[in-house]
């Protein structure tokens, strides 16, 4: 294991050693959701319609899923920075059994809205295509789970390439099967949304059983392996592993549903709205991709740096992470902003919908910093395993700011899809100076302490 120490004055060498093949894998999630919007959106704007309001619904439950996860990362990253490895094994195993319970609370949670589908505000015509692609996201929720928790285990071991390239093959599968399934190639049925929905399930399951696979067969995880099998189940480590989970899943959670319960909004404003705002989160998922792939490399080593009370590094990390973080969203947002009259053309015929999709890339380039600010800090938080705050910073930011302005800027002053995407910069803005706050508060305790 080698780790830079505080004599360093900057870690961006290292983050990117760490980040890259996180960001690798995790933009092979936005090549998948650029395909599906593509082969959807060219299917049907009504498909595509569709696809916007379940995959932001599922996206919401999806990202907490994957916040809870997040509470391995700093006690896994902690560990491996004291040299403990024999310990991990067992923490691994907790976390897979309090993971479990949470994917069966989001499948009831998910479960129950289906039935109540009709009562959301939708338009009437798309319940038809909602209801089955909605079933088989549904099916996938304990797989996701069960990927994401062996994800932070490798992560937090520094082993960052095994997920990536379990993710970039599981992307390639998907993409392979969106393509016969939606269109009916190869003898294959033409099933449309449904279909890449069944494609979607299917990389789901081959993800998770690989990185099983992998940590049950590898010699370099034998050490972890024999903690895993041999360690109890048992009630300190579960209930560690929701204390340090809950917090971030609500965090994230929260800012997810900012997006979600404002795609709900665009339905209310009609198909072509709805249709725009699932393309813009489309784009807007390759900054999100970037910027928390490198934020999660930031959280790695931030908690790596705890464990060996290394203060003046774990600083020096979460500041460099920041200035990454600004400088992507910079590089990202040039080529975005000279082709954003272009850009909505690549999803949907729909000269409407392209228009949309021209005016709130502007927002999207606006809201940047913030977002930047947000993710650097909230992962520098969830490295010093420093996160129920979040909880109460992520409410103010997301409920109590963003959302009821997007309501008053699209309806009450009538500014319609691009009301309610006005209100992001703020709310993100918002959350990254509290997140920033409290981290230098609780760095500063640590340090004196």
């Amino acid at each position: 294991m080698t780790l830079t120490t505080s004599q360093q004055r900057h870690h961006y060498r290292e983050l990117l050693v760490l980040g890259i093949p996180i960001i690798i894998g995790q933009l092979g999630t936005i090549v998948l959701g650029f395909a599906d919007t593509l082969m959807i959106g060219h299917h049907s704007t009504e498909e595509l319609a569709a696809a916007g309001l379940v995959n932001n619904i599922f996206g919401l439950v999806l990202i907490a899923y994957m916040g809870f996860s997040y509470g391995l990362t700093p006690v896994v990253g902690r560990l491996y920075g004291m040299g403990q490895n024999e310990a991990v094994g067992g923490k691994v195993k907790n976390s897979l059994v309090a993971n479990g319970v949470v994917g069966l609370l989001f499948t009831a949670v998910m479960t129950f809205l289906y039935f109540n589908l009709e009562h959301i505000g939708q338009p009437d015509e798309l319940l038809s295509l909602i209801r089955p692609y909605f079933l088989v996201n549904l099916a996938s929720i304990l797989f996701v789970g069960l990927f994401n928790t062996l994800k932070q285990f490798f992560d937090g071991i520094a082993q960052t390439k095994v997920a990536m390239w379990t993710m970039v093959g599981g992307n390639l599968l998907n993409i392979l099967f969106n393509w016969l399934l939606i269109y009916g190639v190869g003898g294959f049925p033409e099933m449309g949304l449904l279909g890449a929905g069944i494609a979607t399930l299917g990389s789901r399951v081959f993800m998770a059983l690989v990185l099983v696979g992998v940590m049950l067969s590898c010699r370099r995880y034998k050490t972890y392996r024999l903690h895993f099998l041999s360690y109890p189940i048992n009630k300190v480590d579960f209930i560690e592993m929701n204390r340090l989970g809950w917090p971030v899943a609500l965090q994230l959670g929260m800012e997810s549903a900012a997006f979600s319960l404002s795609c709900v909004m665009a339905g209310w404003l009609g198909t072509i709205p709805l249709a725009a705002h699932q393309v813009m989160i489309t784009i807007s998922q390759l900054f999100y991709l970037i910027l928390s792939g490198l934020a999660a490399a930031m959280a790695i080593r931030v908690s790596h740096f705890v464990g060996q009370r290394d203060f003046a590094a774990v600083k020096a990390n979460a500041m460099d992470g920041f200035r990454l973080n600004l400088f992507i969203s910079f590089v990202l947002s040039i080529p975005i902003l000279l082709f954003r009259n272009h850009i909505g053309g690549l999803f949907s015929e729909n000269i409407e919908v392209q228009l949309y999709v021209s005016g709130l890339i502007l927002i999207l380039a606006l809201y940047q910093f913030g977002d930047g600010m947000q993710y650097a800090f909230a992962n520098a938080l969830r490295g010093i395993a420093c996160v129920q705050p979040m909880v109460t910073y992520a409410f103010i930011a997301y409920f109590v700011v963003s959302l009821p302005l997007g309501y008053t800027l699209g309806f009450i002053c009538d500014l319609g899809i691009y009301g309610i995407w006005t209100a992001f910069p703020f709310g993100l803005t918002i959350a990254g100076f509290l997140y920033y706050i409290r981290f230098k508060k609780e760095l500063n305790k640590m340090s004196h302490g």
